[in-house]
């Protein structure tokens, strides 16, 4: 059975629309008049949480770091000078941002990415988000057990066992609830490299964890892989969130924007309707004139005399289905008819009994 797992307010399991996590990370680019317009915006448009990124430069990348994003769009070649422009934000921030959200009802999420960061965030938040790029830090896979906290945990650029080794030392230090992201850790990912069958494949491996997907792709107007998502069994889903994705630098380019977010809550809010409530194949109370209607009874193809036996030359089957069901075909062949019959007229039972 597929655990349910409350975060916050909502409770999220296999039947459950998806908790929708809106990325701000550092978009906010160190404004906390952004920051809070940002949060707002994801409240108005009905988003579960917002989460951000907890971290300094010097403390998460030595300063001759590589790149590993599409330096096209985003252009900065050093991981420490990207990082660092953005790294603006102190624990007073985040304690303000955590206040703001609790003053206008959405949960607030941070991810941090050292030990010193989870020691007072996990304080702040209902559930602990662990990078793809931590899924093997075994200090910080412990320092989040520790807390016996929810995990989300991102698995972007991993294999199975790592996951699972992941999963193991989270457990082994305090943390049972975990959400397990399928992720791409490309940036931005392609839509072929999307892969969101590997869902199916985190479901069958870990049928106990709720699955979620975290979603780096270029936003379009078309269908979302995060809707698509969603009705492969991700229950959470996270994307970044911008104010303006024309913007460069950073994370803006394969972020929603207000119009991206409602898009895809239209599309999976859609995709419940069509998916239905019925958990079994049978017919529903709409068709209950169509099935009456629009199926065949056993109607006399010719005028039938009183004792001529019923054949396939002179019986047929016709709409609507009201009369005689065609299942009984074989039971009335060669049978003789106790009356006359005319032509187009549906067979009853007292017709050959």
């Amino acid at each position: 059975m597929i655990n349910s797992i409350k975060i916050g307010k909502k409770l999220i399991n296999h039947n459950s629309k998806p908790y929708f996590i809106a990325e701000i990370g550092v978009n906010h680019e160190g404004s906390m008049v952004r920051a809070k317009k940002m949060i707002k915006q994801a409240k108005l448009i009905g988003l579960d949480a917002v989460k951000f990124q907890t971290y300094k430069a010097e403390n998460l990348v030595i300063k001759n770091s590589p790149a590993y994003w599409d330096i096209k769009k985003e252009k900065t070649n050093s991981q420490f000078k990207l990082f660092k422009k953005y790294d603006k934000f102190n624990k007073k921030d985040y304690f303000e941002l955590h206040k703001y959200c609790k003053k206008i009802n959405i949960d607030f999420l941070s991810t941090p990415f050292d030990l010193e960061s989870i020691s007072w965030l996990k304080n702040l938040m209902p559930a602990i988000k662990i990078a793809s790029a931590d899924i093997n830090n075994y200090p910080l896979l412990k320092a989040v057990g520790l807390t016996k906290k929810k995990v989300l945990i991102s698995t972007g650029a991993s294999n199975l066992n790592e996951i699972k080794n992941a999963i193991r030392i989270l457990k082994k230090f305090g943390s049972k609830d975990i959400i397990i992201m399928h992720c791409i850790l490309n940036y931005p990912t392609k839509d072929f490299n999307a892969n969101l069958k590997m869902i199916d494949h985190l479901k069958k491996k870990f049928p106990n964890n709720i699955i979620g997907y975290s979603d780096h792709t270029l936003p379009t107007r078309d269908i979302s892989p995060c809707s698509i998502a969603y009705q492969l069994g991700a229950r959470v889903i996270e994307k970044h969130f911008t104010f303006n994705k024309k913007k460069s630098g950073n994370d803006h380019y394969h972020s929603m924007d207000l119009k991206d977010a409602r898009l895809i809550i239209n599309q999976i809010n859609k995709i419940n309707v069509y998916i239905g409530s019925s958990r079994s194949k049978n017919f529903i109370k709409s068709e209950i004139t169509p099935r009456k209607y629009a199926r065949s009874s056993i109607v006399a193809k010719f005028d039938i005399k009183k004792g001529e036996k019923f054949s396939k030359s002179n019986i047929t089957t016709k709409r609507p289905g009201n009369g005689l069901s065609p299942l009984n075909w074989v039971k009335i062949i060669g049978k003789k008819s106790r009356n006359k019959i005319k032509a187009d007229t549906q067979l009853k039972i007292k017709d050959f009994i």
